[in-house]
Order: structure tokens, then C-alpha cells, then sequence
């Protein structure tokens, strides 16, 4: 276990503010924590690329005392596992969030069509169901005028991977609008190749949809102090 500072990396079209309840919660905890602005997701930069993010975290990671949890949402997931395999000996662990790490040689988030340079948010047809469910119709309407458009260079990049050390990392995956049992019958029947291998994969529940951080977010920050 490690207590170094938590590092949150938020999700496709989402800044670092989809963080604050959370921030201040774990905050109040005594739990040292930053929720990094991604370049191109917050920061105006329409043409940031993957290893811009990756190198943003990095600086972050660097920068501190000790280890460091760091906590990816969503497509972000495969953010922190990069973290993880740049620097195997920083990271204390990985916490996953409603996601999982793309495969060395995949796209890192090519979901959606990209127009102009950017991802937009697609609106909530693809997301109905549990994924939105707890968010009612005034959370939606925020969420999409907030939004984001991620840069192509950061969607349609390519994956990575180099350090088997990552391996070695622990990993929490944080299932919202899955169950865990259903997290480990995809890591055991192979779907999810990079988590197969990481020697130890913990799986905790919170009752929520794809936005814990929005919807349930003393929940989710009493997981993450407890990780």
C-alpha cells in the first residue's frame, strides 16, 4: 500500500473541475491530491497530442516526494497505465475507473468520428442505460455544455508500451456501471490482454453509472483514500 499523493486523471471531454468534490473530500482526509489538466482537455490547446498528456502527468508524477496513486476515468484508464510504464518505480499504483488499458499498438480512444481535429462529445444516445443513469436531466445538460472536444492527436494516437515493469504495479479497478464479477470474467477470458497480465488486479464496487466523480463522488473518494 501506498500513501503518496493521489494523481486524477479525468476522462474523455471532461477538465480537471469534474474532480473538485472529490478533491476536496480526500483533501479534508489529509490526503495530498491533484487533478492534473490535461493538455488539450482543459488547457485550450486544440492541438495537444497523446505524449503531450502523458508528459503532463509525468511532470506531476516526477515532481513529488514519493509514489504516486494514479487514478484514471474512463479512456484515461489507458492514460495512467502509460504513467505506470514510463516510470514503473513512481507509481505506487493504478487506480482504474469505469475503464481499462488499451493494448501496445492500439488506438488510445478513437470512439467517435473526429470533425475538424477534435472528438466531440456525441451526445447521450450511445450512453443510455447504466452508464447514465444517475444523472438526470440537468446533470446531462451541464455535462454537454461543458464538454470538451478531445484533439485527434490525442484520440487517434497510437498506444506505446516498452517496460514490462508495469506489471508489477498494483492495480484497483473501480467498477461503476459494471460489476466486478463481470471485470474478472473479462480479465479471465482474455478480453482486457493488459490487465491479464498485472500480476495483482483488486476490483472494488461503487453503485454509480460512468461519472462516480459527478454522481457519487464522497463514495468514490472514500475508495480512493482507502487504496
Amino acid at each position: 500500500m501506498t500513501n503518496g499523493q493521489i494523481v486524477l486523471l479525468g476522462g474523455l471531454w471532461l477538465d480537471a473541475s469534474a474532480w473538485d468534490d472529490v478533491v476536496a473530500d480526500l483533501t479534508r482526509q489529509g490526503r495530498r491530491t491533484i487533478a492534473v489538466t490535461l493538455p488539450g482537455q482543459g488547457d485550450g490547446n486544440a492541438t495537444a497530442t497523446l505524449d503531450d498528456q502523458v508528459n503532463a502527468v509525468l511532470a506531476v508524477v516526477d515532481a513529488a516526494a514519493g509514489e504516486s496513486i494514479v487514478v484514471g476515468h474512463s479512456g484515461s484508464c489507458t492514460l495512467a497505465w502509460l504513467v505506470a510504464d514510463a516510470r514503473p518505480e513512481r507509481v505506487g499504483k493504478v487506480v482504474m475507473i469505469g475503464g481499462f488499458p488499451q493494448a501496445d499498438g492500439d488506438l488510445y480512444a478513437d470512439f467517435f468520428p473526429a470533425v475538424d481535429g477534435a472528438m466531440a462529445f456525441p451526445g447521450w444516445e450511445p450512453f443510455e442505460g447504466a452508464d447514465a443513469a444517475d444523472l438526470d436531466e440537468a446533470a446531462r445538460q451541464r455535462f454537454s455544455d461543458a464538454a470538451i472536444p478531445v484533439p485527434e492527436g490525442v484520440s487517434k494516437a497510437v498506444v506505446h508500451l516498452s517496460d514490462e515493469r508495469r506489471y508489477g504495479v498494483p492495480v484497483v479497478m473501480v467498477c461503476p456501471e459494471y460489476t466486478p464479477a463481470q471485470a474478472r470474467e473479462w480479465i479471465d477470458a482474455g478480453e482486457l490482454p493488459e490487465l491479464a497480465k498485472a500480476k495483482q488486479v483488486d476490483l472494488v464496487d461503487i453503485d454509480s453509472g460512468h461519472w462516480p466523480m459527478l454522481t457519487k463522488p464522497a463514495e468514490l473518494a472514500h475508495i480512493l483514500a482507502a487504496v
